[in-house]
């Protein structure tokens, strides 16, 4: 079967002339954002690229990120997405385990991409975006496209919240999968204009939504980076119809007078990434605006579940049920489906999986189990060639389905805190300290404590000009929160570290204020 580079050249022949990528005052129509593609292709084999290699992007959000991933697909080629905001030793990582053939880089981040090279000891050409990149797009086309269905086309390195990030390996086939699971949960058409503005290096970029745009033939606007009164600008100026983000940009769009002050009934927003605070949806709630909330990791390419529009307020606080073509499941520590309501770890099954961790069977291995019986012999042959297609896979977040089959995110199983053989889930709480009036973000991590061996410990950013002190913060949990429950300690901070997905950094909360709890 053909992959993804498939998609635009049938573009080019159904909606040639239909405007497809705005990249600030740069406008692509299909047959010319096709035809580049098939020319930057036709550049990067001249440069030795072919079926295999890998080719590592480091860039703003920008027309050539999308380029390069559908030449790399014509050529059955690997795009390895690096995050811009890590330090030479931290790409160095990736590059090494990755061993990228090429790279390309914007003009921003051409010291960032050598300096990591070199910490990485790669020898490799790079491409910068500009006269050079240009001119490998003005190379003549040549030859047929390769790239198949189930090739390998990313390696998109995890977020690296609980330690060393893994590069997950998404199949071509697994975008397409997205893009169905996506665009049936939130009514995609050729009508929509999407705005990406979560970076390209990171799944969501890519999946929510602009891939699935260029699948159904809309129009997708692309923002560097996240700035919100840019944001609102663009959802004003374009006629965006559809946009995806993390709660802390919904966060920070709530604040923005731009946002306060204009009507955008007409966007269907969705949120996802992190778990989002409750007031945060009220808030869209009372303004007439569809937020839909969903749940879904690099693994999974990324749509796993999304609650739909006419459920978005009806079951605020549930990441809704699994999408078209994705099936789940709760189970205990046993493998064993749990009855509705109670918490265990939450297990997906579909086409959108991906393939495994880069060079890591072991770790691939650990977070599969298969559809039957695990001593079945198939099932070992199956594990024995690598192929987990059909299995379960382990997310490592704890949750719960209801009755109706629509699953909540309780929190990642390594956040869990025991405190005296209790469970406390830090989403939980954290839910709770939202309510408070003066809480903007917050944060629950498990600190030692001598006599329950782990309690709960808030780290508190307040909103502007508020005032609280940690008596307050805990007086506010009381009634709301079982006794073991509530923090023991509260710390105030100026910000909380999170990575691309929005998801709270705890492992360096853990690192910094876990050391010593209290008696």
């Amino acid at each position: 079967m053909q992959g993804i580079w498939h998609w635009l050249d049938r573009r080019d022949l159904i909606t040639p002339r239909r405007l497809a990528v705005v990249d600030g005052d740069r406008r692509f129509t299909y047959r010319e954002l096709a035809a580049r593609v098939r020319h930057l292709a036709a550049g990067l084999q001249r440069r030795g690229i072919g079926r295999g290699d890998r080719v590592a992007v480091l860039s703003f959000n920008r027309v050539e990120t999308l380029e390069a991933l559908f030449a790399l697909a014509r050529l059955g080629a690997i795009m390895v997405p690096l995050n811009w905001r890590l330090t030479p030793p931290e790409l160095a990582v990736q590059l090494a385990d990755s061993a990228p053939g090429l790279m390309i880089a914007d003009a921003e981040h051409r010291d960032l991409a050598t300096s990591a090279a070199a910490e990485a000891r790669i020898t490799m050409p790079l491409v910068l975006i500009g006269d050079e990149y240009e001119e490998a797009v003005r190379t003549p086309q040549e030859g047929n496209a390769v790239g198949a269905f189930d090739d390998p086309l990313i390696i998109m390195y995890t977020s690296g919240t609980t330690g060393r990030p893994k590069g997950a390996v998404l199949a071509q086939g697994t975008q397409l999968w997205n893009s169905l699971n996506i665009g049936t949960a939130i009514g995609l058409t050729y009508r929509d204009v999407t705005l990406t503005v979560l970076p390209m290096f990171h799944i969501g970029g890519l999946g929510l939504y602009a891939l699935p745009t260029l699948h159904v033939g809309g129009r997708l606007i692309i923002q560097r980076t996240f700035d919100p009164e840019e944001t609102c600008r663009l959802l004003r100026d374009e006629g965006v119809t559809a946009m995806f983000g993390v709660p802390a940009i919904y966060q920070v769009l709530l604040q923005t007078p731009a946002f306060q002050q204009r009507d955008y009934s007409g966007v269907r927003f969705g949120v996802g990434g992190a778990p989002c605070p409750l007031p945060v949806i009220e808030e869209f709630e009372q303004r007439g605006l569809l937020l839909q909330q969903g749940f879904g990791l690099t693994e999974t390419a990324p749509t796993a579940t999304l609650l739909p529009p006419e459920d978005a307020f009806r079951k605020k606080g549930s990441v809704g049920p699994p999408t078209l073509h994705v099936e789940a499941r709760v189970v205990d520590d046993a493998g064993c489906d749990l009855p509705p309501g109670e918490i265990g770890e939450i297990c997906l099954r579909g086409p959108n999986l991906f393939l495994g961790y880069w060079g890591l069977p072991e770790a691939t291995a650990e977070v599969f189990s298969p559809p039957e019986q695990p001593d079945d012999p198939a099932a070992s042959a199956q594990r024995a060639s690598g192929d987990y297609r059909g299995w379960w896979f382990h997310t490592g977040d704890l949750g719960y389905a209801d009755d109706e089959g629509f699953l909540y995110v309780a929190d990642r199983k390594k956040d869990m805190i025991i405190s005296g053989g209790e469970n406390i889930y830090p989403a939980e709480v954290e839910q709770v300290l939202y309510q408070h009036p003066a809480v903007l973000d917050a944060a629950v991590i498990g600190i030692p404590d001598t006599r329950w061996g782990e309690a709960a410990m808030a780290l508190v950013v307040l909103r502007p000009e508020a005032r609280a002190t940690a008596e307050e913060i805990i007086a506010a949990c009381q009634g709301r929160l079982a006794r073991y429950k509530i923090p023991r300690r509260v710390a105030f901070v100026d910000v909380l570290p999170r990575n691309a997905a929005g998801k709270v950094l705890k492992r360096v909360l853990r690192e910094t204020y876990g050391k010593a709890g209290e008696g």
